[in-house]
């Protein structure tokens, strides 16, 4: 009866892990093809005929049927990769108004900007090794969109992902944070994240919320599928569009999406201000 016992809750344990990586990977491939949708619709339809490249599968994760995401030119001086970054830091300044929900900032005290440094102390160290970023892929690390041009690319882990959603490691981030350079990629810093059913609370203490802005993507609202990208109207939808509420979603026809991935937050430990560390 003790060795039944003992199967099932082994066998549980692994059932429950194997539905967050699933639930991981499913959203990975969302936002993905979001990202990659927008930073697409941003090229005039003749730029994309005469210089993009036919589509096909950026990652591993993208074999999944209907999940292949459209390839982007590697010359990020084409009039193409220009036209998406455009598009990227224009998503970037909308979302922080209305597809970004921040944490408020609590008063500063020593004992959380204590807490913090030591975090930052043990991070450092923790992940010198991924300034080479070969060995960060080797070490289970993929890369998040990497087709699509982006000011940091995340590199994410989903075995760290999986373990941030039970206990925190400030050794073992979520996702590394990079820019891209001539000869790859060059090591920003890391993200951390916390399950999206945590309070305030709850993340403060891990990452205290007087010294870093926990955050979360929200209110994305999608067109109607099955509507060509030619004829999508991005001022209203996607991550970068105006619409941010379900009921005037529902009005444009679109598809409603209130929370995209978990609680996240950032942290550059190679940055000399102390100000730009937990960079909000």
């Amino acid at each position: 009866m003790t060795h039944t016992t003992k199967t099932s809750a082994t066998l549980s344990a692994r059932i429950i892990a194997a539905l967050f990586a699933i639930c991981f990977t499913l959203t990975l491939l969302f936002a993905a093809r979001l990202h990659a949708r927008d930073a697409r619709a941003a090229i005039p339809a003749q730029s994309q005929s005469q210089s993009a490249p036919p589509a096909k599968p950026s990652s591993g994760m993208s074999n999944m049927p209907g999940m292949n995401m459209p390839e982007t030119p590697t010359n990020p001086n084409s009039p193409t990769a220009r036209a998406a970054n455009a598009d990227m830091d224009d998503m970037d300044m909308h979302m922080n108004m209305a597809h970004m929900f921040m944490t408020p900032l609590r008063p500063a005290n020593p004992a959380d900007e204590a807490r913090a440094a030591q975090i930052v102390a043990v991070l450092r160290p923790a992940i010198d090794k991924y300034k080479d970023y070969k060995v960060a892929l080797a070490g289970g690390f993929k890369i998040f969109a990497p087709n699509v041009p982006q000011p940091i690319y995340h590199f994410t882990s989903r075995s760290n992902a999986l373990r941030a959603q039970f206990t925190f490691d400030p050794t073992r981030p979520t996702s590394l944070l990079y820019k891209k350079v001539a000869d790859g990629y060059q090591l920003l810093g890391a993200m951390y994240t916390a399950p999206l059913r945590y309070t305030e609370a709850q993340l403060n203490q891990r990452v205290p919320l007087s010294v870093a802005r926990w955050h979360k993507h929200v209110n994305f609202c999608l067109a109607p599928f099955g509507t060509p990208q030619s004829q999508v109207d991005h001022s209203k939808f996607g991550p970068n569009g105006s619409i941010a509420t379900a009921q005037a979603c529902s009005a444009a026809g679109g598809h409603f999406i209130p929370v995209v991935f978990n609680w996240m937050v950032h942290v550059y430990p190679y940055e000399s201000d102390p100000n730009k560390l937990w960079a909000h």
